[in-house]
Parts: structure tokens; sequence; C-alpha cells
């Protein structure tokens, strides 16, 4: 095909149109405006989402912020709504002349551009910011996942104590995938570590450092909606306690996903007023409605698990999940001619008892 903007490198114009294509949903604001400039696609797949970076930005506030690892900007984008500056650091120059250029475009004047090495300029700079916000990058030199915060770049572990000659307060951002014990043991004054989830996807973990702060750090645990929908609490990070269980009763509980990433299954069941149904299920249950941070079903049926039982459900349509259950979903609708949909929905579990059973159930709207 030959290329219809002969002023415009093709390979330009498509890497445009296919960064354009995922900026649709992710980044409407970007999308929407005809004279924006797009960088590669990947670096499209590896911003923030809109919808998150408005959340962040919601956290905090001051003077001036600045941030270390900038990115296609889409973060400073909504700090500079919360902050009366912002200074966006990035060290590849072509990427951040796109994000100046963007900025212009989007009319936002309260943001100053820095083409470097961000820890260099910081080391320069006599100023004193209210926050440092930095997003270290999630993959070493093989360009496989990385499980803790000094493997990430840049080692923020490493740079802990000149970042306190910087400011009073950090936020970092990182990867779900990261363990939160290893967070609080490789960073000193974590004062609180929000787990973010859009539609109970886990997306990313935030956060927050004040200097000289010394009492245990409190985790938040967030749901969002795209229809502005928020559910959030609190929970001390601390050792659990003995969780009560029972049999399955009237109602099923499955946590949001950012709840099960606190790793406190227990302390769900006591804050909740739930039981569980097995140490290692992490689905609970109660006799009586509960208010609780997650999916809710009414329990129709409990059988135990064997073929027989399931032979009279093939080829019907059910909703199948599993949780602690050593047969995949895959496994389960091949070997028992289950279809997907429907309104049932089907948990695979082991109880108290250590018995394999299926909790048959149907959402509710209590």
């Amino acid at each position: 095909m030959q290329n219809p903007f002969p002023d415009f490198d093709w390979k330009w114009i498509l890497n445009q149109i296919k960064a354009r294509q995922k900026a649709e949903i992710k980044l409407p604001t970007w999308f929407s405006n005809t004279e924006i400039v797009f960088p590669n696609a990947l670096s499209i797949e590896q911003t923030s989402s809109e919808f998150l970076a408005n959340y962040k930005a919601s956290l905090i506030s001051g003077e001036h912020l600045i941030d270390l690892t900038g990115g296609f900007g889409v973060d400073a984008y909504y700090f500079s709504k919360k902050f009366k500056k912002v200074t966006h650091c990035e060290f590849q120059t072509e990427l951040s002349e796109i994000v100046r250029h963007n900025f212009k475009v989007l009319n936002v004047e309260n943001i100053q551009m820095f083409c470097g090495d961000s820890l260099e300029y910081l080391q320069n700079s006599n100023e004193i910011f209210d926050w440092i916000y930095i997003d270290p990058a999630r993959r070493d030199a093989a360009k496989s996942k990385v499980f803790l915060l000094k493997d990430c770049t840049p080692n923020v572990v490493e740079l802990q104590d000149f970042l306190w000659t910087k400011s009073n307060q950090l936020l970092i951002k990182t990867a779900p995938l990261l363990d939160l014990h290893s967070i609080t043991k490789e960073l000193n004054n974590v004062k609180r570590i929000y787990i973010i989830a859009l539609h109970n996807e886990v997306k990313e973990l935030l956060i927050v450092l004040e200097k000289n702060h010394t009492n245990k750090p409190i985790l938040t645990a967030v749901n969002l909606f795209k229809n502005g929908t928020l559910i959030q609490h609190d929970f001390e990070f601390q050792d659990e306690q003995t969780a009560p269980y029972n049999l399955p009763q009237t109602y099923l509980y499955e946590p949001f996903s950012s709840y099960l990433k606190t790793g406190l299954y227990n302390t769900l069941a006591q804050q909740f007023d739930v039981k569980k149904l097995h140490k290692h299920s992490h689905l609970y249950t109660s006799d009586q409605f509960k208010d609780f941070p997650g999916r809710v079903f009414k329990i129709e049926k409990v059988i135990p698990y064997n073929k027989k039982n399931l032979k009279q459900f093939e080829q019907q349509k059910w909703n199948v999940t599993t949780r602690n259950f050593p047969l995949k979903v895959e496994e389960l609708r091949k070997k028992h001619k289950l279809k997907e949909g429907g309104t049932v929905y089907a948990f695979f579990t082991i109880n108290l008892k250590n018995e394999k059973i299926v909790v048959i159930c149907k959402k509710t709207n209590c």
C-alpha cells in the first residue's frame, strides 16, 4: 500500500494508528484530541490509565511534586490538577518532546519539563519538594518480571536516604506482583499501601512513605468501578488471629481481588462477621446477609464432589469458579460437560472437613 501522507514516515503513521487504538478506552482525553501525538504502542500499554491516575492524584496535594519517571505523562497531568507545580522528568528525548507537545495541546501550563537523568536533576536542585513520585521499571535486564523493589529501576531501596534529603513524602507506584511483606522490609517509614483494583482486577500498588514515620503501615484495599462506585477499607498490617469456620450456610462471599491481595484472610472474617469455609479456600459464609466487599451469592444447594452427583448437570450452563481445588475450571468443564454462562454460579472448593464440595448459588442483590 502506498503511503497517502508522503511528508510523514510510514512506520510512524502505523504506530500512531496502533497507539491511538490502544488509547481509546485507557486514555479517552488523549484519544479524543486529534492534535495529540503518541509514542510507541508499548509506552501506551505501560502507562497508567486515566481512571487510575485520577484516583491516585486525589490522594495527595501540595505546592510542588516531582515525577522522577514521567513517561507519557498521564500521572503528571492529573497531579497538575492537585499541585501548583509539577516537574516531569523523562530521560528519553523523543518521548519527552512528545509529552511537551501534548501538554501544550491539552492547555497544561503548570508542568515543567526536564529531559535527562532525574536523579542528577534532583541532586543539583536546592528545592525541597512536597512530594516525590516514582514509578520504577519492573523488569530486569533479561526482561523478566521481578518481585522485589530492589530489583526495579531505579532502585528506590538504595535511594531512600538520598530521597529523604529532598522531600518528607514519597509516593511509589509498583506492580501488583510485589510482595507486601517484602515492601515493608525493604523500605523504611512506610505509612500506607494502597492495593488498587479496577473492576476487581488489581492494577497497581501505591506505597506512601513519610519521613520519620514509625507506626505500623495501613493497608487500604480499593476497588474502583468506571461508573464512579468506590469500595475501600483500611486494615492494620499485623499478624492475624484465628478465624471462625463453618460449613456453607445461607450466603457465600467471594472477596474482591484487592482484599485478597492484603493476605489478611482471617481479618476479613472477623471484620465483616463472616466465617471461612476452609483455611486455604478464602471463601466465606454466613446465615444472615452481611455487607461484604466482594461478590455475594445465595446458596441453593451444596453437594459432595463426585462424578455421579455432577452427572445430572451435564450440558447445563454454569459459571464455574475454583478455590483451593485440585482441578482447574477448564478441566472441570471438560470432565463434567458443563457449558459457560447462565445464572448459576458453582464454586468447587474444600470445606472445613477437607471434603471436596460444589456450592451451587445464584447472585443476590441484597
